[in-house]
């Protein structure tokens, strides 16, 4: 019983013992019965407010957390079909899933891990529907840790996401597949930006090891409303690439030069590129140029990339020499992949609902060494892309 309550029941009492004594016995015991009554009618009100408030305790909820695990993946589900002169005509259904996940270590750690098709390619997450409903292949396309140094630097190590800038999106240098491995710093600040990368790319029990080094450094700013520039330049350089057999599958070029199927060149690149964004009548546009020589070579060392896009219609133009660029990383669609190609690129998006969208690229493209007669290369993708 509280305060109030005990010390009411004591005046009551109080006053009771007071009444004359000539008051009749039946009254008395009367009046004390009904004080009884009222003080544990207080008493149960009292216990009563005492377990309204308990429950209101428990229900008040607590406080939302960032959480500190995130899942993410995708589906792509893709007919294709290539039209390449001197071989048949080939019609082809595709899948590509990956699945991945980030973890929040602490307050500047993060690390993150993803799964995907594609078996060891370096620049294709895709499985063809055939082999008589065979399993498919499941690789690790990720599996990095990032260290937030300060607002705007980090330093990320492991098997990454691309932290090299691509121009456009386009794959005059890097296919969209490519997840480099090795060490990568990034800083932005003040419009400024720079990424520079130590890479492990081969390797070798009987000959030195194969390396990448190199970096990127531009600048991204405002020109107008609704117009931004952004600009830069890249230096990459290999190591120990000549005299030895191309990166990944030994005894594919992908259009660089070889003697006895070893590299005749080592490669210094060297890399320009520019892109202007704007908007046209309120859908985002985009013009984007890149750049590219490698200095090592004597001959057949460039290659260069234009393009445009509008809302979800883009086009790209490239004449990529066979010694301009590591060819086993150049984008693997176009003109059938690797070095040695030119022509130009279709594509068209349509969103069709929450994380579902259809596209469809068309490559029209060239190829062929260098010396010999150029083919006719032709390529249709039709694609459904579903996000979670």
């Amino acid at each position: 019983m509280t305060g109030p309550c005990r010390w009411l029941t004591i005046f009551v009492l109080g006053f009771s013992f007071s009444l004359p004594a000539l008051a009749a016995d039946d009254d008395i015991a009367e009046l004390r019965a009904e004080i009884e009554r009222l003080s544990q009618r207080l008493e149960q009100l009292e216990q009563d407010r005492r377990e309204r408030h308990e429950e209101k305790v428990v229900s008040v909820p607590a406080p939302r957390q960032e959480k500190q695990l995130k899942f993410k993946g995708d589906v792509r589900y893709r007919y294709e079909m290539i039209d390449q002169e001197g071989k048949e005509d080939r019609n082809r259904n595709r899948v590509r899933a990956r699945f991945g996940a980030t973890a929040r270590v602490n307050d500047s750690v993060k690390a993150g891990i993803q799964l995907g098709t594609g078996g060891d390619s370096p620049v294709s997450g895709n499985q063809s529907l055939d082999g008589g409903f065979s399993r498919k292949d499941f690789g690790l396309n990720l599996a990095y840790v990032t260290w937030q140094m300060a607002p705007g630097s980090s330093l990320t190590a492991g098997k990454m996401k691309n932290p090299l800038h691509r121009a456009g999106g386009h794959g005059l240098i890097w296919d969209s597949d490519v997840n480099p491995e090795g060490v990568a710093w990034q800083y932005q600040a003040n419009g400024v930006f720079t990424n520079v990368v130590g890479l492990y790319v081969e390797e070798r029990s009987s000959a030195d090891d194969s390396l990448m080094f190199g970096g990127q450094l531009g600048f991204d700013t405002d020109v107008a409303e609704d117009m931004d520039f952004k600009g830069g330049i890249g230096y990459y350089v290999y190591t120990n690439t000549v005299g030895n057999k191309p990166f990944f599958d030994g005894d594919d070029s992908a259009g660089n030069t070889l003697v006895d199927g070893l590299l005749v060149n080592d490669y210094r690149q060297v890399e320009l590129f520019a892109e202007l964004g704007l908007k046209v009548s309120e859908w985002p546009a985009a013009v984007f140029a890149n750049y590219v020589q490698n200095t090592d070579a004597s001959d057949n060392d460039t290659g260069y990339a234009v393009g445009i896009s509008v809302g979800q219609f883009s086009w790209a133009y490239q004449d990529l020499e066979a010694d301009a660029v590591i060819g086993t990383f150049a984008d693997s669609d176009f003109g059938g992949g690797g070095t040695g190609v030119s022509g130009h690129v279709f594509k068209a998006k349509h969103p069709i609902a929450k994380n579902w969208a259809a596209s469809l690229t068309f490559f029209l493209n060239d190829f062929g060494a260098p010396g010999a007669p150029e083919k006719d290369y032709r390529r249709l993708q039709a694609d459904m892309q579903f996000k979670f």
